[in-house]
């Protein structure tokens, strides 16, 4: 028998006035997971996280972190939860080793070794306050919190924005050191691709409170391609072609992001008096931003 998923999210809906900001989405993330989140700013994503952290409670639908109701039962679900946020609010006129012991009061699972550990490989000095650290080190320092009593599940949510890359890449180190290799899950909501691509194994993209694509991110990225176009003669618009989800260019030459079956377009192309002048994979940059871009009128 499988054990039951980490997150499993039915029908979630929600409305803000005229707003829907979630259109009855399903969700699931299975135990031991690295689930990257998708959207452009307004999709959805932090409503989401705010479901699954029992900040909102679900109108509609149903959402469950280890089998409960993050709302009902917030101390069983947030001790077993670690959260990481863009701008996490942290006492300024804490010292950070002050700041630590405080956590350490509502964890049993906390673990000092690991908290002083982390300190060190993030070059953080434990007495200096919190208001005095810069915007990475106070980043580090959230992230030390979040991952110091070796939490079941770590939610990120946009963790790294407005860092720079030498923040980034401890965060993600630090994730996938501290985390990734213990077999934990790890839900992963950013509009970094290359944050997502590194680390995750699934991806979901959410666009207008919808989940437009959720599947391992190897699959994704062996399904879609970029392919190059030269028709006979010029095109005055976009050409029209199955499973073409975006398409740009001009007269005789046009890009496509596309999917399925590779093998297949010298067919389609010819049919369409056109020629195959490139294909290759796309990555997933490419596929996010066709499949936003195809979306729009």
């Amino acid at each position: 028998m499988s054990a039951a998923p980490i997150i499993e999210v039915r029908g979630l809906a929600r409305r803000f006035g005229p707003i829907q900001a979630l259109g009855g989405i399903d969700l699931t993330v299975e135990r031991g997971c690295v689930y990257g989140l998708l959207g452009e700013n307004g999709a959805g994503k932090t409503t989401l996280v705010k479901h699954l952290l029992g900040q909102l409670r679900a109108k509609r639908g149903t959402v469950r972190l280890f089998g409960e109701d993050p709302v009902s039962d917030p101390a069983g679900v947030l001790s077993r939860t670690g959260y990481l946020a863009e701008n996490q609010d942290l006492p300024g006129w804490m010292r950070l080793d002050a700041y630590l012991r405080f956590l350490e009061a509502f964890y049993p699972t906390w673990d000092r070794d690991l908290a002083a550990s982390l300190c060190g490989q993030f070059g953080l000095d434990p007495s200096r306050k919190l208001g005095k650290l810069s915007k990475g080190q106070r980043a580090r320092a959230a992230l030390v919190g979040a991952l110091a009593f070796r939490p079941d599940l770590l939610i990120l949510d946009e963790p790294s924005s407005g860092l720079d890359p030498l923040a980034r890449r401890d965060l993600l180190e630090a994730v996938i050191r501290s985390v990734v290799s213990d077999g934990r899950t790890v839900f992963f909501s950013s509009h970094l691709l290359e944050e997502v691509e590194r680390i995750a194994e699934r991806v979901a993209m959410l666009q207008a409170g919808r989940i437009v694509l959720d599947a391992p991110l190897d699959e994704i990225l062996g399904d879609h391609h970029r392919l190059s176009l030269r028709f006979e003669e010029p095109q005055w618009r976009a050409p029209e072609l199955p499973r073409a989800l975006h398409c740009e260019g001009s007269g005789q030459n046009w890009t496509l992001l596309v999917h399925g079956d590779p093998g297949a377009w010298d067919a389609l192309a010819a049919q369409r008096r056109a020629k195959v002048t490139g294909l290759r994979p796309a990555g997933l940059e490419e596929v996010f931003l066709g499949r936003a871009r195809g979306s729009r009128p």
